[in-house]
């Protein structure tokens, strides 16, 4: 997380740009057969661990990491550093109400100042280029964007050219509605022993079911697919 942050300061204060990605269980697994997807996540400048089954599967395959950095968490570490540096976000995703209510929270916590803009993400794939291009022109530096996968890596790549004048991209997921309040995170405990999506299965199981069980079997397969492929470790390489 600390090393992640620093990389994006920065980069704002060196004037550069800079695209960042979270994977997680089912992330990985979409990958595999969406093409798109994996360019753009492999293409990109940081990749974080965001679910703690990546950590544990690392482990596993002689290849650690130093920790999970969840989308959520990095977020929210991100508007603080921009609130104190004087720097400026964008919004885009979630419904209107959503994406509205966490403008309200963050101006009143941190001021007005710090918003650049905000769209929610609702929208047309015609209507892509002119999104890319409001969000370029509003002096953000910031851009945190709130759409399912792989939507939302797909535009970021897609138009990353059109957003260099946005110093760090990212994509958020279900993160507005958590800010917002309509969506609850599990307890601690559970983040810490990978059960972040059991708590939301429960709390959607008919959204969800599909999305975390099925995928996480797909998940722990591969994983064990790689382990006996016996691929070397990157110290081996």
């Amino acid at each position: 997380m600390d090393e992640t942050l620093a990389i994006v300061n920065k980069t704002i204060v060196n004037k550069e740009s800079i695209h960042h990605v979270v994977v997680n269980a089912g992330k990985i697994v979409q990958l595999q057969k969406d093409n798109q997807l994996r360019e753009s996540v492999n293409n990109s400048d940081i990749i974080n661990a965001d679910g703690q089954a990546v950590v544990w599967a690392a482990k596993f395959l002689n290849k650690p990491l130093k920790e999970r950095v969840a989308g959520i968490d990095l977020m929210q570490n991100l508007v603080e550093l921009a609130y104190k540096n004087n720097h400026k976000i964008f919004l885009f995703g979630a419904k209107e109400e959503v994406v509205k209510k966490v403008i309200s929270i963050y101006t009143e916590k941190y001021g007005k100042n710090l918003i650049a803009g905000y769209r929610n993400g609702y929208y047309h794939k015609e209507d892509e280029a002119s999104i890319a291009n409001e969000i370029a022109s509003s002096g953000a530096n910031m851009l945190f964007v709130a759409i399912t996968s792989p939507k939302k890596e797909n535009f970021l790549y897609e138009f990353k050219n059109e957003l260099k004048a946005v110093n760090f991209i990212m994509g958020v997921g279900g993160s507005f509605d958590v800010i917002a309040g309509l969506t609850k995170r599990a307890p601690l405990w559970m983040q810490n022993n990978g059960l972040e999506w059991f708590y939301r299965f429960i709390q959607e199981p008919k959204r969800m079911w599909k999305r975390y069980l099925v995928g996480n079997s797909k998940f722990i397969y591969l994983v064990f697919k790689e382990k006996i492929k016996g691929t070397p470790s990157y110290s081996e390489k």
